[in-house]
This record gives structure tokens, C-alpha cells and sequence, in this order.
């Protein structure tokens, strides 16, 4: 199939999903999470594939959902009459069918194993996205981090808290502070970080190393630490995490946040968000990723 948002190919015994956005850091808008999830089905209908590489083009992963246009891209499913609707917001982002968690998860339910290759910005759901993947590589020099936090969200795919123990998640949930891949690494969020010079190979190294498992072998383990993490409560998570989301996005300090995007420009309202934090856009040059780091878009297989 076709994709608008998103470059799916093949090479051997790996796909690659590759967010396809890069003038906006590969940002969520529609059909994304809709084509993500079907990238990974055609994966997984595909005999060929054991792995699958998910990757951003530019110089980011995922910068998250994008808002500039003040989050109407997402009105038919969130709205009625101009007001958000509380009980459509419920019904959308909560249904398996519609729900962007569910979209997210095709990638921890995918039998085959996702690799995670993280460079440049991981924000809010783009961090919750590469999260879903069962092994997270980062650049060192990337920035995961849920700006949501303080303003505009909350965790919805819950692997911020599961991933962590309690005394990291409560730190980051509550002050929302970005990790680099060093700091990641060293709190056990995702798997490894490398320099960005090296990330590329090292992903693919490991996607070819899985590729010599039999497939039945891969799907096994798989499951076998997914459902122990299930039994802990993950999907309870998840749940109360996409309802959480839906009321934070419509507080008054979030419709001032979102008026202010609207009216003054995203970077105006970030500023004011981060400023005394002195993170994301806010931080100087060293606590950013490195803007040169970038990778170009592939042509589709």
C-alpha cells in the first residue's frame, strides 16, 4: 500500500518503518498512527520478515503529536459543534480501533521484534511510540522527554512507567525533564546509546544478528516477557493514562497553552512552558541533540 506519512521497505529478512515528516520532526498528525499500524501488519503478514527497524527521517525520531494548527487535525474524533466533546474524546482514543495507544502497541504485539532507532528529538508521543518497541536505540546526543508533563497531557501508553523503576517515572512524570541517550541508558529506559555516527549500523547489525533466530524462537520470547508485564497491569495503565490525556489537553491552562500556540506560534508557547526548566527548545546548544545529525528519507521498496 501507499503511505502519506511514513516510507515502508524491505531489504532481506528486515523492514524498516521509516516517519517521513522531516520538515516537522516527523510530528503525529493523520493518517500517522493509522499507517504505522498498518506498516507493521504488512510486516507481519509478510513471510520474508522477522524484524522490523523503526527510524524518522531528518534530523528527529518523532517530535510528538504536532499542534501548530491548535490539534484540529483531530476534531472529527474529539469535538462536536467547535467544543471539545468529553464522550467522543472517551470513545476515540480509548477504542482499540481508533484509539492512537492501540496504534502505538501494534509494535509491542507485532511477533516479530522491533528495533527502535532513536536520533534527534523523542517528545511526548513520539517517546511513547519508540517506547512500544521491544529494543530502544539511541544517539547519544538525542533528547527523549514528555514536555507533556507539564502542560497539555499525560502518560497514555504507560511505558514511561514501566519501563522505569518508581523512583525515576515519579521524577520524570512530575517534572518532565528530557533524558539523552547516555541518561537513558543509565536509567534503563531504552537499551543502548551509541554516537550518532554509529547508530545506523548498530541498529542494523542487530536486526541481522535476530534475523539468524527462527522466527518461532523470536515470537516466543516475545510474548513471554510482554505477558508478564501485562499481568503487572500495563493495559489498566494505559486505560486511565488515555483518559488522563483527554482532560489535561481541555483544562483552562491547556486551552491558554493552545490558544497561545495558535495565536503566537509554537515556539512562543514552548518558551513559556520550558523556560524556567531551561529544556527542549529552551536549552542551550549541549543540551540539544546535534541539528547536523540527520538522515535522509528512503524511497520506498
Amino acid at each position: 500500500m501507499s503511505y502519506e506519512t511514513l516510507v515502508y521497505t524491505t531489504e532481506g529478512a528486515i523492514a524498516t518503518i521509516t516517519l517521513n515528516r522531516p520538515e516537522d520532526l516527523n510530528t503525529i498528525v493523520p493518517p500517522m498512527t493509522d499507517e504505522l499500524e498498518a506498516a507493521v501488519a504488512e510486516a507481519v503478514r509478510d513471510h520474508a520478515i522477522k524484524v522490523i527497524v523503526l527510524r524518522g527521517a531528518g534530523r528527529a525520531f518523532c517530535a510528538g503529536f504536532n499542534f501548530s494548527g491548535g490539534f484540529h487535525q483531530w476534531d472529527d474524533g474529539l469535538t462536536s459543534g467547535g467544543k471539545w466533546d468529553a464522550g467522543k474524546d472517551f470513545v476515540m482514543t480509548c477504542s482499540p480501533v481508533t484509539g492512537w495507544v492501540p496504534k502505538f502497541m501494534s509494535l509491542w504485539h507485532s511477533p516479530k521484534p522491533v528495533i527502535a532507532m532513536v536520533h534527534g528529538w523523542a517528545l511526548g508521543g513520539g517517546s511513547e511510540m519508540a517506547l512500544c518497541a521491544d529494543i530502544v536505540l539511541m544517539s547519544e546526543d538525542a533528547r527523549i522527554g514528555t514536555p507533556y508533563s507539564r502542560m497539555w497531557g499525560c502518560h497514555h501508553a504507560g511505558m514511561w512507567v514501566h519501563r522505569l523503576g518508581l523512583a525515576k517515572a515519579k521524577e520524570l512524570a512530575l517534572t518532565g525533564r528530557p533524558l539523552s541517550g547516555i541518561e537513558a541508558v543509565d536509567c534503563g529506559l531504552v537499551n543502548k546509546a551509541v554516537p550518532f555516527e554509529e547508530l545506523e549500523g548498530e541498529a542494523y547489525k542487530l536486526a541481522n544478528e535476530l534475523c539468524s533466530i527462527p522466527l518461532s524462537q523470536l515470537a516466543c520470547m516475545k510474548l513471554v516477557v510482554n505477558q508478564a508485564f501485562e499481568n503487572q497491569g500495563l493495559k489498566s495503565t494505559q486505560l486511565l493514562g488515555s483518559v488522563l490525556d483527554g482532560l489535561m489537553r481541555n483544562t483552562p491552562e491547556a486551552d491558554a497553552f493552545i490558544e497561545l500556540a495558535e495565536r503566537a506560534g509554537v515556539p512562543a508557547a514552548v518558551a513559556q512552558r520550558d523556560g524556567l526548566f531551561g529544556d527542549y527548545s529552551q536549552a542551550p546548544a549541549e543540551g540539544k541533540p546535534n541539528p547536523q545529525n540527520s538522515y535522509p528519507a528512503p524511497k520506498a521498496s
